[in-house]
This record gives C-alpha cells, sequence and structure tokens, in this order.
C-alpha cells in the first residue's frame, strides 16, 4: 500500500488517519487537537506499535525479539496490552490495564510527518517517556501521558511499556537477567531507528520518567551499553532499585519455592501468569513491621546489578564519569509519601519520636539535627514528620548523593512544593500533569484538587520543552553554586533548597 504521507500538520489534517512506514511495515494513526497554548494545533497519535514479539511461549521469560514485519497496514488507533494486569491498587495516576500478550510496544505522538524522514534534516526534538509504579505496576495506556501538548510545543514524544514485576525483573536460573531492562533498551533502539519517520531527531532523545521510571532513566544513565541510545535524562522522583544480585537471586528461589517449581525457564514457564502474580503480591506485602529495610532497599523486584547489563550500582557508576557528557535535571516533590501515613496519625500520636525516627531507618547521631533541620515539618505532628523521613530517605537524600557522585558533569535540580487542595502537601504524583501539561484531564481533583494553577504548569512544562529542546531548562545548574528551582506559586530559585535533608547524609 502506498505510504500516504504529506509535508505538514495543514496537509496532514485532510487525512483523519495518517499512515507512516517503520521499519517492520505501515502504521496508520490519528489527528487530534492540542489544546491550550499557542504552538502546533494538531497531534498525530499512533497508539501500541509492537516493536517486539509479544513475550508469551518460549519467549516469555527471554531477551525482547525484535518484531518481525507484518504485511498491509498496522492500525494504531488503540493502546496495545499492557503488562499491568487488573487493577493494581497503587498507582494515583489514571493508568488502565489493557489484556493482551503483545506487551512490548511503544506509543507515538508527533505534531508533523516529513514528506521524506530521509531528506529532512531538521527534525524535532523527542522525548521517551518511561511509566512508574514500583517496576510491578503501572501503564503507559495513562491519558495523563498523551503527548499532545509535548506536540503542540514542537518535541515529538514516545511512551514505552514493559515487563513488570517477576517477569520483567525476577531471577530465573536460566533466563537472561534484566528482562525488563532490556525492553527499555529494545525501545530506545527502535526509536533510534524509526523515529525520523515521525519527524523527531533520533541524535536529539531525552529519556523521562516518574519514579520507578524516574529511576529507569537513571539506571539508563549509569550504563554504558545504553549511552548511544539516548543524550539527555530527566528523572521526576527517580526511585533507583539497584536490586543486589545475591538479593535478587533469594527472592527468585523463594518465589519458585512458594510455587513448587524450579527456579527455571521450564519450572515457572509452566505457571500461569495469575499464580505468579499471586506469589509475587504475597512475597512482597509489607506486614506492618520495621520499615527500615524497605527504606533503606526497596523491593527486590526491580534492575538488578547483574554484572552484564548493569556492572556495578549506580551511583558506582556515576562516580566513574559514565553518563558524565549528558545534561541530567533532576527533583522530587516535597512530600512524596506523607499520604500513606494519613490513617496512621492517631496511631503515631502515641509513639516518642525517638522510636518513630528508628523504625524508619533514622540512625542516633543524625535524629537530633534532623528534627532541628525540619521543625516546621515536625510541628504539623508524627504522621508529617513520618511521611517526611519517608519521602527523604526514598527520594530527597539520593538527589543530593547523585549531584555529588556526579561531580562536575552538567546537573540541574528542582523541588516541587506547590501544595495539592486535595492533600495540603505536595505528594508523589503531583508533578507529573504540570511536567505534561494536562491539567484538564481526567482524575486530577483526587490528586490536585480542583482548579490546579495553569501557571505553574506552564513553568514546569516549559522549563521540560527547553531541556528536551535545549539541553537547559532555564536555571542555574546545581554543580555550580547549589541553587534549585522551587516550583511553587510563585516558583524561586533557592541556594541548597534540599538543606533539611542533609543530616540524613551525615550521620
Amino acid at each position: 500500500m502506498e505510504n500516504t504521507q504529506t509535508s505538514s500538520v495543514a496537509a496532514d489534517a485532510v487525512l483523519a488517519q495518517p499512515e507512516v512506514r517503520v521499519a517492520a511495515g505501515v502504521v496508520r494513526g490519528r489527528w487530534r487537537p492540542t489544546t491550550g497554548g499557542t504552538g502546533n494545533p494538531q497531534s498525530a497519535a499512533f497508539l501500541g506499535i509492537p516493536f517486539a514479539e509479544a513475550p508469551v511461549g518460549e519467549l516469555r521469560f527471554a531477551a525482547p525479539v525484535p518484531k518481525a514485519p507484518w504485511e498491509g497496514v498496522f492500525d494504531a488507533a488503540e493502546f496495545g496490552a499492557t503488562a499491568q494486569r487488573g487493577d493494581p491498587g497503587v498507582t494515583l495516576i489514571p493508568e488502565p490495564s489493557v489484556e493482551g500478550d503483545s506487551t512490548l510496544n511503544v506509543n507515538v505522538y508527533t505534531p508533523a510527518i516529513p514528506a521524506d524522514p530521509a531528506a529532512d534534516a531538521t527534525g524535532m526534538p523527542v522525548l521517551v517517556y518511561i511509566h512508574g509504579g514500583g517496576y510491578f505496576a503501572g501503564s503507559p495506556a495513562s491519558p495523563w501521558y498523551d503527548g499532545r501538548n509535548f506536540n503542540r510545543d514542537g518535541v515529538v514524544t514516545v511512551t514505552i511499556s514493559y515487563r513488570l514485576g517477576f517477569d520483567g525483573f525476577g531471577w530465573i536460573e536460566d533466563a537472561p537477567s534484566n528482562r525488563g531492562v532490556r525492553d527499555w533498551l529494545l525501545a530506545l533502539e527502535w526509536v533510534q531507528r524509526n523515529i525520523a519517520a515521525f519527524g523527531g531527531d533520533p541524535a536529539r532523545v531525552t529519556i523521562a520518567g516518574q519514579s520507578a521510571g524516574g529511576g529507569a532513566v537513571m539506571t539508563l544513565l549509569g550504563m554504558e551499553k545504553a549511552q548511544h541510545l539516548f543524550h539527555g535524562v530527566y528523572a521526576i522522583s527517580g526511585a533507583l532499585a539497584d536490586v543486589s544480585a545475591a538479593r535478587s537471586e533469594e527472592f527468585g528461589r523463594r518465589l519458585a519455592a512458594e510455587l513448587g517449581v524450579a527456579p527455571t525457564r521450564e519450572g515457572l514457564g509452566a505457571l500461569s501468569e495469575e499464580r505468579i502474580l499471586e506469589a509475587q503480591k504475597k512475597l512482597t506485602a509489607f506486614d506492618g513491621g520495621d520499615m527500615s529495610d524497605i527504606v533503606e532497599n526497596g523491593l527486590p523486584l526491580g534492575p538488578s546489578v547483574d554484572g552484564d547489563l548493569i556492572l556495578r550500582p549506580t551511583p558506582d557508576s556515576f562516580r566513574a564519569g559514565v553518563g558524565s557528557d549528558k545534561p541530567l535535571v533532576l527533583g522530587a516533590t516535597d512530600d512524596e509519601f506523607t499520604m500513606a501515613m494519613g490513617d496512621a496519625a492517631k496511631m503515631l500520636r502515641w509513639v516518642p519520636t525517638g522510636m518513630l525516627l528508628g523504625k524508619l531507618g533514622v540512625a542516633k547521631p543524625a535524629r537530633k539535627a534532623y528534627l532541628a533541620a525540619n521543625a516546621d515539618v515536625q510541628a504539623l505532628g508524627k504522621a508529617r514528620l513520618a511521611g517526611r523521613v519517608l519521602t527523604d530517605k526514598m527520594f530527597r537524600r539520593a538527589i543530593l548523593r547523585i549531584v555529588a557522585d556526579r561531580g562536575a558533569a552538567p546537573t540541574w535540580v528542582y523541588r516541587f512544593s506547590w501544595p495539592s487542595v486535595t492533600f495540603g502537601f505536595a505528594e508523589h504524583c503531583l508533578d507529573v500533569p504540570f511536567f505534561f501539561d494536562c491539567l484538564d484531564g481526567p482524575a486530577m481533583v483526587p490528586l490536585a484538587g480542583p482548579n490546579p494553577p495553569q501557571a505553574l504548569a506552564d513553568e514546569v512544562h516549559g522549563a521540560a520543552v527547553a531541556f528536551i529542546a535545549g539541553g537547559d531548562p532555564g536555571w542555574t545548574r546545581y554543580d555550580r553554586d547549589g541553587v534549585a528551582r522551587v516550583f511553587d506559586t510563585p516558583s524561586r530559585d533557592v541556594r541548597d533548597a534540599y538543606a533539611s535533608v542533609r543530616p540524613l547524609l551525615e550521620a
């Protein structure tokens, strides 16, 4: 079939279903309007394009295999299958699950399709976004991840689907390690081969993600084998995993034993997806006891230091200079996990402060200085204090460490401090709709409250566009004088904006 490409949005608007030829065949998308702003008025969405064969049968626990060519036209009107199954009950972002086997797919959003990609030397900058969800949940089918308003501002956008939980990250005796990471790499290779056909420049790719997605892009930044696949990184509330090889193997053996099978592809492959998910949930459930281990080490399912793809813990790679040529923006909300303490407020009133800090893994030598640095939070009650400790130990402390590990590498830091009207503080995920400039999207009130400030979205989204397009978000590099952008109403630049976290570094 002849490819029906034209050279401009205006011409393509006549065709409600634009078609693009990628390496494996022709894909058909849909035009839609952008919202707000004064840039490109339309965005073409190509959804659920497979970049790999479905990871089922013999491929279930294998490295991803590039998608074979197809005949005819692939209709990319609907989201592809997601690795997330059912309702995981953990996401604050609307992230629907989509049934099906072909879970390794990408969604591409573009404002313009070139008539001849080979002759077009002026491709647009590209954002590749990796969703969060603790490496066991999440979905790229969220309406919040729609790239239409990045398209409005001249950025081609790609979101990717990858294997989650045990299928993506669990240790199996005779299977490739880090299968989810291998999915990221193959998706990024697909972008390098195909994004020019959508008007993107493969030499200007920024990878971004939030929560586990933020951890994913930090992992990629520290991987030698990934360096040729992107040119900048934007990490939103990044949660690094860096699971040790021993811990990964111990969990894999424990899960196989729970299921009564050998920890092999044959043994685990004989079980249904549902049975493995049940065992995974049982073995990763928090029992309400001492939280210090999970705070310090996270869950046992995530990118592991396998000595193959991931040669060493990511901070060690940064100290060795890996990724130091690439610009990085990273930051977090002020109270990522404070909402997790909401139901415990009454009970925590009776817990001595020292005991509470101990349960959360704050060493005795750090407690006095930490409380002094966070006196404003402590005055709000022990639930707010506990939430801030969780936030600092799981997210904000890592920011200061990464900045130090990267030395003079180009690094910018931010804080997202605007308090949600619903929660009264800046909680986990709150900054995502500001990043995508989708405050008119669904499910906004439960997270942000009514009428979140569009002017703040203009700032957050505008900084992201500036970084993706030019490698600079618009404020001073942190490595030069310790200044961070604090996004709030109004926003401001603050020296040592993470000073209240420092006692956790110095104990």
